[in-house]
């Protein structure tokens, strides 16, 4: 669960690092024996709307742009801007997954309640083999976070942490993905920006994970420490090309291959996933989207695993009756 998990973060969470600026690495699918690399590609191109990360959707007068985004800082984010800008000064609204009023909700909920991130029962040492715990406890300090205090964080929390290459501690402290700047922009435009769900909807969705899954996500990511780079840079240039979704398909054909996993399984696990944490929340935002569009053309800024798939947004858009294009 973890290789998903990597990416997952990079697509869920609200104050999303900055990874690309610091770290070095390979393109793993680019580095795929030629068979192999066209099946995924293969897989990728069987979903609806399986490439690119701008369109416009329209409908008796409505007019929604789409935008996938990277949360991540990156210097190729200039040129998605200047695209995104104009049609941000003249929208209605910009809707993003979490706007200015859920993300200090979510700060105050934090600081608040603990129990958000602490769990209240074993501790990881408890419940991790000696060996797995000592790996953990290397990997942490790595990336500057005391084991003795992550040892009692919910175990999904400490996969997200994980997730953050060491080499981008320094620069997660200044967020600046795409979703970022493109608030930035509407403030900018006096645009009013607007959550598409609630503070807490990532939150509840982890919390319906058995212990024994969370734990897995930790065990399943040590292991790829040494490729934690390879796969911030796979994200990033993937995303860039417009080719998420091929990321999506990578990681779940490799998780055919790894111990203590069945093809089938692997499957049934990213199918669950993905489900669980993109298809309902894009059921969930479909309502949002629509009703924002009666007041006027609206910018939508979710990140790019939103866009395509059987029940991506574009999808579900295209099933309501809209016309999908997409932005030249």
């Amino acid at each position: 669960m973890a290789r998903l998990t990597k990416f997952l973060c990079v697509f869920f969470l609200l104050s999303a690092p900055a990874a690309q600026a610091a770290c070095t690495g390979t393109d793993l699918i680019a580095a795929l024996p030629s068979e192999a690399r066209e099946r995924v590609e293969a897989e990728a191109a069987a979903q609806p709307y399986a490439t690119g990360n701008f369109w416009r959707a329209t409908r008796d007068g409505r007019q929604v742009v789409i935008a996938g985004t990277y949360h991540l800082a990156d210097p190729r984010h200039a040129a998605s801007l200047e695209r995104l800008r104009p049609l941000i000064a003249e929208a209605s609204a910009l809707l993003v997954e979490a706007g200015p009023e859920e993300e200090a909700r979510l700060k105050e909920a934090m600081a608040r309640d603990p129990s958000l991130m602490i769990s209240d029962g074993p501790t990881l040492p408890e419940v991790l083999s000696e060996e797995e715990w000592q790996t953990l406890s290397d990997a942490l300090r790595a990336r500057g976070v005391p084991p003795v205090l992550a040892s009692k964080f919910q175990p999904w929390y400490v996969s997200m942490t994980l997730a953050l290459p060491p080499c981008a501690v320094e620069a997660a402290k200044n967020p600046d993905g795409l979703d970022r700047l493109a608030m930035r922009a509407a403030e900018d435009a006096g645009v009013p920006v607007r959550s598409l769900e609630p503070w807490n909807t990532v939150f509840d969705l982890f919390a319906e994970l058995t212990p024994e899954e969370q734990l897995a996500m930790i065990r399943t990511a040590l292991p790829l420490e040494d490729r934690v780079e390879d796969l911030a840079v796979t994200l990033a240039d993937r995303y860039f090309a417009g080719q998420s979704r091929l990321v999506w398909e990578y990681m779940r054909i490799e998780a055919h291959d790894m111990p203590g996993y069945t093809p089938e399984a692997a499957d049934a696990e990213f199918a669950r996933m993905e489900q669980t944490l993109i298809s309902r929340r894009n059921h969930g935002w479909l309502p949002v989207i629509e009703e924002a569009a009666t007041k006027g053309p609206v910018v939508v800024a979710v990140g790019a695993l939103h866009l395509p798939g059987q029940e991506g947004v574009l999808e579900l858009l295209d099933r309501a009756g809209y016309r999908i294009e997409p932005l030249g």
